[in-house]
């Protein structure tokens, strides 16, 4: 701390004028000075109350404490302002029993299972033989492939009877339509496209084209009329079961 000026007492005899010059100097020296101990003290209380970010480490706490000195009680340090925040999250979704794999794909033995062998780059090259392949890792991935269209390929062989020299052939397995190029199997899967999973006819025929087919829409719905009264009966003998039975439901 900066020590006080000693004052000169003013003879009573000197000029007014000169007396109240040096009065006015002392007073704005004793104004600085008290400026410069304000901020000196200004700053030990920021060291001792102030933020946790701005205290000092005490290297002697058995020192005289500033507080105890200035006769102020030590205030509590300031706490940062905090507020609750509670928050819901769901559940993880727990692993069934008859999942597959560790990600939680589910499929039939009915399902395909295409296998891809993907090659490690360091089975090639001139380090190839310091490698061998000691086991497999196994990762799924559920994928889509377009609805694929087969063509049957009958064929049918041509026989000649050697003694008779007479030409014989195989004859080709019935269709369920006289004259029709449409397989049981084509007619079922538009039923079933139709009627079960909702696909128009004019999408089968889009999709028809997509793979490389060409067929009629009239075709598609002329084979769909003629397969549902193939399923005439079956439905007769559901109405016949329905009106035997002794509640009905509509």
């Amino acid at each position: 701390m900066t020590d006080c000026t000693a004052k000169k007492p003013v003879s009573s005899e000197a000029d007014p004028a000169v007396v109240i010059q040096s009065l006015q100097s002392a007073l704005k020296a004793s104004r600085s000075e008290i400026a410069a101990l304000k901020q000196q003290l200004d700053w030990f209380k920021r060291q001792l109350f102030g933020r946790k970010s701005e205290k000092r480490i005490i290297e002697h706490p058995d020192q005289l404490d500033l507080s105890a000195l200035l006769g102020e009680a030590s205030p509590s340090a300031e706490s940062e302002p905090t507020e609750k925040i509670t928050y819901t999250r769901r559940k993880p979704k727990q692993r069934r029993e008859d999942d597959v794999t560790d990600t939680g794909l589910r499929f039939g033995p009915d399902v395909p299972i295409e296998v891809i062998e993907l090659s490690a780059p360091q089975l090639e090259g001139p380090e190839a033989d310091q490698y061998e392949v000691i086991d497999f890792k196994i990762s799924r991935r559920l994928a889509q492939r377009p609805g694929s269209y087969v063509v049957l390929e009958y064929r049918r062989p041509v026989l000649r009877h050697k003694p008779s020299a007479s030409l014989m052939e195989v004859p080709a397995p019935s269709a369920v339509f006289e004259g029709s190029l449409a397989d049981v199997s084509l007619l079922a899967g538009l039923l079933m496209d139709k009627f079960c999973y909702h696909l128009p006819l004019y999408r089968q025929h889009q999709r028809l084209k997509d793979t490389g087919v060409t067929l009629s829409r009239s075709t598609l719905t002329n084979y769909v009329q003629r397969a549902i009264v193939l399923l005439r009966p079956i439905y007769d003998a559901q109405w016949e079961h329905i009106l035997q039975s002794r509640v009905l439901a509509m």
